[in-house]
């Protein structure tokens, strides 16, 4: 019997698949399920029950929490990166690392094929597809959903015919979970002027005040919350519960698709927008003008490139170097006021912090050049524009 390996999560795309490469294709199916952080040890059982209920032949869950955040959320962190200013990838790299696991495991477990559940109208049909084909070019890639165009409803009436339960309620939204956040997708992010119900948000408000954390960073990393350290994936669960609390990090992603199509999709996550905004904080006051411009330049090619599925390119090595290199300096505290529904930086310390130098205080006093030096500055600065504006005989109305 033919063998072929699903990238598998539990949700209805996935569970359809399972059925229809068992029941129609005659498949032998293994399900794999690759944890980047979205899952509980006990749903991660219940997933694995379910696999076996729908007639998987092997079930594996792959944990690679550690992992993911080594080679991708590290540098997402470094780069600043935040998708059209808004965005920090949660669901976009993930789903990179997700295929790079499946198609290992289809290798070792000698599958013809590999499957998965994306649709023809959206990014993860070519994240999925890109990393396969990459990866293994022998191994043939099956889509249902995208090759047979169906809908929401169409997959819930085919597993109601073949005896399994789906709530329609629940298959109105669509829930991604992970370390870096959680992507809500459903009727209303299918509109441009709808928002998403409070409800849809996995978390709900249950603090009111304000409550202050202070999260330490060493060469860009966070170590540390409130003076407790720990390795930095479970700082980003732990920062993630004290947030949560609050029902921050929500907002609505709207960017262009890798198949030219506008894209509109809400997602949850406190943690990566915090510590993307302390970070870029603290290196404000550490890093220089020009490793600034030049990080902010090759952060948003990297988060580009990552977002469209293009994580295997050689070039991501390279930025990646140049991110790693500029964190040497980034080290010390960032004060965070967490409140309903969002969140403010209050300041930094850092023995590495710029501003509290000897050399002068902005808009003060300087403390390294005269007055007669700021003046002989000034004039040389402006000569390039003065000749310009002279042989040019502006009027400059």
């Amino acid at each position: 019997m033919k063998k072929v390996v699903l990238a598998y999560s539990g949700g209805l795309d996935t569970s359809y698949c399972l059925k229809y490469l068992k029941n129609e294709k005659g498949y032998e199916v293994h399900t794999v399920l690759v944890d980047t952080g979205g899952f509980s040890a006990e749903e991660l059982t219940a997933i694995e029950k379910r696999a076996y209920e729908l007639g998987s032949a092997q079930h594996a869950n792959l944990t690679i929490v550690d992992k993911y955040y080594d080679k991708a959320i590290k540098y997402l962190i470094f780069g600043n990166v935040l998708k059209n200013n808004t965005y920090p990838l949660s669901v976009s790299a993930e789903r990179v690392f997700q295929a790079i696991e499946a198609i290992k495991y289809a290798k070792k477990v000698g599958a013809s094929a590999i499957a998965h559940g994306s649709t023809g109208a959206g990014n993860d049909q070519i994240r999925f597809d890109l990393i396969f084909q990459t990866i293994a070019p022998e191994i043939e890639i099956i889509t249902p959903i995208r090759d047979l165009k169906l809908s929401r409803q169409e997959e819930v009436d085919y597993l109601s015919k073949n005896g399994v339960h789906y709530s329609w309620e629940k298959a109105q939204y669509s829930i991604n979970k992970g370390l870096w956040g959680t992507s809500v997708g459903g009727k209303e992010t299918l509109t441009s002027g709808q928002p998403l119900p409070s409800e849809a948000y996995p978390s709900q408000l249950q603090k009111e005040g304000e409550e202050k954390v202070t999260l330490h960073f060493e060469q860009g990393e966070l170590v540390g919350i409130n003076g407790k350290t720990d390795k930095p994936s479970n700082n980003i669960v732990a920062l993630e519960k004290l947030a949560n609390a609050y029902a921050i990090g929500r907002d609505i992603h709207v960017g262009d698709t890798i198949i030219g199509i506008k894209g509109r999709v809400g997602f949850e996550a406190a943690a990566p927008l915090i510590i993307i905004k302390a970070h870029h904080l603290l290196e404000k006051h550490t890093l220089g003008k020009w490793q600034q411009y030049w990080k902010e330049q090759l952060g948003n090619w990297y988060g580009m490139l990552f977002h469209e599925g293009q994580f295997l390119d050689p070039v991501m090595r390279n930025i990646e170097t140049f991110l790693q290199d500029t964190q040497k300096t980034v080290n010390g505290t960032v004060t965070v006021s967490l409140k309903p529904y969002h969140f403010s930086l209050d300041g930094i310390e850092s023995k590495n912090d710029l501003m509290n130098t000897g050399f002068g205080q902005y808009g003060e006093m300087n403390n390294a050049w005269t007055s007669d030096d700021a003046k002989g500055f000034i004039k040389i600065l402006g000569n390039a524009q003065n000749i310009f504006s002279s042989v040019n005989q502006l009027d400059h109305d």
